[in-house]
């Protein structure tokens, strides 16, 4: 579980429960959401095995339309 917040230039990020797998990815969707919100994002996901990058690039695609609509 990752925790951003973003009311400046740059988002600050921290882990509360580590994760096993994909740290980077829940880092950088958290900050990307909390900077695109400009406000807190507390990002938990459940991921069996490592995701390659067009997975992770689909992922991501999916969050950030979420969030404009």
């Amino acid at each position: 579980m990752v925790v951003s917040l973003a009311t400046g230039p740059s988002p600050i990020t921290t882990t509360i429960i580590p994760s096993r797998t994909e740290s980077l990815f829940l880092k950088l969707t958290a900050e990307r959401i909390s900077t695109r919100m400009k406000g807190i994002a507390v990002v938990s996901s459940f991921i069996q095995k490592e995701l390659d990058v067009d997975t992770a690039k689909a992922i991501m695609t999916e969050i950030m339309d979420m969030i404009q609509n």
